[in-house]
């Protein structure tokens, strides 16, 4: 019987929503603790190994956790995580709403199961970011079910209402990851918001950091990754400075490093940007390449995928730079580290950073960098002129005048490099990471206080 047109227009709707439906990947067990180690619940709400810093945390974290003898698993929301063997997964279903290629999306009514799915949808649409509110939710409720399985719950920066109820109702010993208080990038959000509609979405979409705030206010073990981050979340989000503990992260220093094979590009300059917001200063890098292309042949190439339209496309454009101007995504970290020794000069323009990936990821390749003093750069970088050069932030002329002090300076660059990679291989390796992060859990699991910082060299 052929079919009528209402089953057609069914059918197509239910394919149609079949493509889109998230797929979840399969759990992956975790390798089980040597005696005396811990068993840990690793926490990542969004598990994105290639946005932001927190997926590349996970990834190196709960490998050399591992590595020590410890069982890791971790529970994530998609974007899926990345992880190495030995590191269980758990896969928690989330609605997935800002994915490419079809962000913002309004999901099929049949995968809504559950409350949380319906605030994470709901807040979406009141223009918001309910992830950290939905995940925490559900990672509470799959773990109720699983209270012998673990020793301890490391939360990588959820900090919803859930978390606050698994420590004050459940029980379970915590260790909160802040990286550093998100309140600056909201504030540099705002500061940069052209006109009073963007600046009222700027504040909706932060809105969840009145949630992030509480909870982290009444959490009793948070770890951050620098001394500056310590302060900043101490005077932001009111954290007493006695529940605050230092660990710095680290670099895969056996791939990034110098490759003998890669040469040098002449002018070649670089930048790790993974989001394209104002608080990673990338108009006034692309202001500072345009007064130096006047001057000598140079070329930038940008890892990251600048917004369609956004502030960093539409410069470009402005300041004609479109032809010496790369960018590069998707790229493997042996890709990213030859990358890195193709440049002469590595550049980190932020106006703001709790640490800097990409400083000790240049740093470790050998390549000499320009860094703002935002944030904890110069707690990362050093001290100007020992490992790079430092500059204000949000000032393209000084951002021009140490680009070209390195550029004309030979011997200056292959000195920094060596220092920087020296620095690296002392203080930020993910093995160093890894045994101050068990550091912690001994402390917790003990009952006493976090020490003011566990930095090992």
């Amino acid at each position: 019987m052929p079919r009528s047109p209402r089953q057609t227009i069914r059918e197509t709707r239910e394919s149609w929503a079949r493509s889109r439906a998230i797929v979840i990947p399969d759990h992956v067990p975790a390798r089980p603790a040597e005696p005396g180690k811990y068993r840990v619940a690793f926490l990542i709400y969004r598990g994105n190994p290639r946005c932001g810093g927190q997926g590349v945390y996970t990834r190196h974290l709960t490998r050399e956790l591992v590595a020590l003898g410890h069982s890791v698993e971790v529970f994530a929301g998609p974007p899926w995580p990345e992880l190495d063997d030995g590191v269980g997964f758990t896969p928690i279903r989330g609605m997935d709403l800002y994915r490419d290629p079809d962000p913002f999306r309004v999901p099929a009514r049949r995968e809504f199961t559950s409350w949380a799915d319906w605030q994470e949808f709901l807040v979406m649409m009141s223009a918001g970011f309910g992830e950290p509110l939905a995940f925490a939710r559900r990672i509470r409720r799959v773990l109720k079910n699983r209270r012998d399985d673990f020793d301890i719950v490391h939360d990588n920066q959820c900090l919803g209402n859930g978390i606050l109820d698994m420590v004050e109702k459940d029980g379970w010993p915590l260790l909160e990851t802040l990286h550093h208080p998100i309140t600056v990038d909201r504030t540099i959000a705002l500061d940069h918001a052209e006109n009073a509609w963007r600046r009222f979405t700027t504040r909706r979409w932060f809105g969840f950091l009145r949630m992030q705030v509480r909870v982290a206010k009444r959490l009793p073990f948070v770890l951050t990754v620098s001394g500056n981050s310590k302060i900043d979340i101490n005077k932001q989000m009111k954290v007493p400075l006695d529940r605050l503990t230092v660990v710095p992260v680290g670099v895969d220093h056996t791939v990034f490093r110098p490759y003998p094979d890669v040469e040098k590009k002449k002018g070649r300059l670089m930048v790790t940007s993974s989001s394209d917001v104002p608080m990673k200063g990338l108009v006034p890098l692309l202001e500072a390449v345009a007064k130096l292309r006047t001057e000598r042949d140079i070329d930038l190439v940008v890892i990251g995928k600048p917004r369609p339209g956004g502030r960093v496309a539409t410069t470009m454009e402005r300041l004609g730079l479109t032809d010496i101007v790369h960018t590069i995504s998707g790229v493997s970290d042996e890709e990213l580290a030859r990358l890195y020794g193709e440049a002469e000069v590595a550049v980190v323009p932020s106006l703001y950073e709790g640490f800097s990936l990409p400083a000790i990821e240049a740093m470790s390749c050998g390549v000499p960098v320009v860094a703002t003093t935002g944030g904890a750069l110069p707690e990362v970088v050093g001290q100007s002129g020992e490992t790079g050069l430092l500059v204000e932030p949000n000032n393209p002329d000084a951002l021009v005048g140490a680009i070209r002090t390195l550029l004309d300076d030979v011997t200056l660059q292959q000195r920094l490099g060596r220092a920087g990679r020296e620095r690296v291989m002392q203080r930020f390796t993910w093995e160093v990471t890894a045994r101050g992060t068990a550091a912690c859990y001994d402390a917790i699991l003990r009952g006493e206080q976090l020490p003011e910082s566990m930095e090992f060299d």
